[in-house]
């Protein structure tokens, strides 16, 4: 099983597994493969940049993800979301709610 990650600058920590199911025989072909993605999500992620190519067939775990719960939802899907972890979730929530606290004083 092949697929794409991406990393979202207007998210930190946020990254996006994409299924690329028919690899390597579309690598020619131009596509937005983050159009599987709901509109909800492309919105609150932001513009991706691509990060890299991973065949998961032959990795047994991945750094921050359970790979059979990403296996599962690239199959199920097309897409798997990864979310940082729910400290840094509240750390950044923290932050924006500060700065947008400040803007409204300045």
């Amino acid at each position: 099983m092949h697929c794409d990650v991406y990393k979202f600058p207007k998210s930190p920590d946020w990254y996006v597994y994409i299924a690329r199911p028919n690899y390597p025989d579309d690598v020619d072909e131009i596509k937005d493969w983050l159009s599987v993605l709901p509109k909800e999500i492309r919105q609150k992620l932001g513009l991706g940049q691509f990060v890299m190519h991973l065949d998961l067939s032959v990795r047994e775990k991945l750094a921050q993800a359970d790979i059979a719960t990403v296996k599962a939802r690239l199959a199920e899907q097309g897409y798997y979301v990864q979310a940082p972890p729910s400290d840094v979730l509240l750390a950044q929530a923290l932050n924006r709610a500060k700065e947008s606290q400040d803007k409204r004083y300045d």
